[in-house]
């Protein structure tokens, strides 16, 4: 429970702070388009200034305009000043558009003394975002009203209009920002609905398997008694049943180590331990029992000692489990176990002339269940879990397992264990 609100809270952090940086990349952003602005501002300023500098035909009807002058035009003096109005808002619109600037904007042609005023047609309602650029114009006009003049352009509502350009990184972050918050919820939805899953299949696993010892510890019993009286015929009878609740018995024990391992419980402690007599003992008594069977194990233990922590009992039953694969999936066994120590890590190899797996099935033989389809074909029969197992502990003795195979040409399991210096 407490890993479940580490991970909300780790959550949560993320989202926070992933939303601060995007925030304030955004605000890097706008600050940048500010200063692009007012440099394309500048540009268009330096454009108008020597565009309305020397006497052509726009400045010679907006001076006129300005002097209300229409002897030359012979046109009303409104007239004179709309035209002229549209001529120089033309003019400042194309250079804005030139410099890739789309925002409304509107303008006021005045002298210091405010005496001659030229409005633009579409006068802005001015409000406290509003940007004003002063344009003092040299040249023409000066000369021909004695008088300093200014254009003035004003520009509302900037903060959207750079908002409304940075629109192609914001809704993407907005985007991307609620995928991110759908998919980890879904993702820690979907992993604690299977945590819930799996620890109740575990605890219905152990109480089952807890309740099947009962009796099979009951047959065994009954078993031993029956031996004392029972008759040659009905010896080797009693010799499978013997064995088959032997076999069931393991079977019980792995699923309880399984899923004891998986439950995070404290079930290994390691010691710091010479494993190699161990090993050498494990292999003596593995090929005893190969050779019954008609087949041959050979092993070859490098070195004088093999320093591990360890728990011995469960490193011993990973490596028998290995060891029984190998026997079970050859119809005439030819398995050798080589170990040797390769810097600070001990290797335990074991290779078989087994009917071997596929590519595929060598990522997946180690999952819980999981069995390779053409296991029956060859009258071995399992529930999928020795190498589950096996890589569990492995794990928890901070190691590795790796399997090389190839379809009927045998299989390599390499284990490899931190040695101790």
């Amino acid at each position: 429970m407490k890993k479940r609100y580490i991970y909300i809270a780790l959550f949560l952090v993320s989202i926070v702070g992933l939303t601060i940086v995007q925030y304030k990349y955004l605000r890097i952003g706008l600050s940048l388009a500010k200063v692009q602005f007012g440099t394309k501002i500048e540009k268009v300023a330096e454009v108008v200034k020597e565009g309305l500098r020397e006497h052509n035909r726009l400045t010679f009807l907006m001076g006129s305009a300005m002097e209300r002058d229409t002897s030359f035009f012979r046109v009303s003096v409104d007239s004179l000043e709309k035209v002229s109005n549209m001529f120089l808002e033309d003019f400042i619109r194309e250079q804005l558009k030139y410099q890739e600037i789309e925002s409304e904007f509107s303008y006021t042609l005045f002298s210091k003394d405010s005496v001659y005023i030229i409005n633009s047609s579409n006068e802005l309602e001015l409000g406290e975002s509003a940007v004003s650029y002063p344009i003092e114009l040299e040249g023409y006009f000066p000369e021909l009203l004695g008088k300093p003049i200014v254009l003035d352009l004003k520009f509302e509502n900037l903060h959207q209009y750079f908002l409304a350009k940075l629109n192609g990184l914001t809704f993407p972050s907005i985007l991307f920002l609620i995928g991110i918050c759908v998919t980890i919820f879904w993702v820690l939805r979907t992993y604690y609905w299977q945590s819930s899953v799996i620890t109740t299949t575990n605890e219905f696993i152990n109480n089952l398997t807890h309740e099947l010892k009962t009796p099979v510890f009951s047959i065994g019993l009954a078993t031993k008694i029956l031996d004392e009286t029972a008759t040659e015929k009905q010896k080797p009878v009693l010799g499978i049943i013997r064995q088959q609740v032997n076999r069931l018995s393991g079977h019980i024990e792995k699923v309880l180590e399984l899923a004891s391992l998986e439950s995070g419980k404290s079930v290994i402690t390691l010691t710091k331990v010479d494993f190699k007599p161990y090993l050498e003992t494990l292999c003596s008594e593995f090929r005893t029992l190969v050779a019954i069977e008609n087949g041959s194990f050979t092993y070859d233990l490098e070195g004088k000692e093999y320093m591990v922590n360890a728990e011995v009992f469960h490193l011993e039953n990973a490596i028998n489990n290995i060891l029984d694969n190998a026997k079970k999936y050859s119809s005439k066994p030819e398995i050798s176990l080589n170990a040797y120590q390769d810097g600070n890590r001990l290797i335990i190899e074991v290779t078989d002339n087994g009917i071997g797996i596929s590519k595929d099935d060598a990522h997946r033989v180690f999952r819980k269940f999981y069995r390779v389809t053409n296991g029956d074909l060859h009258n071995v029969k399992g529930y999928g879990l020795g190498l589950s197992y096996v890589k569990k502990v492995i794990k928890k003795h901070g190691g590795r397992v790796h399997i090389a195979s190839k379809e009927m040409k045998g299989t390599k399991v390499s284990i490899t264990i931190p040695m101790l210096k």
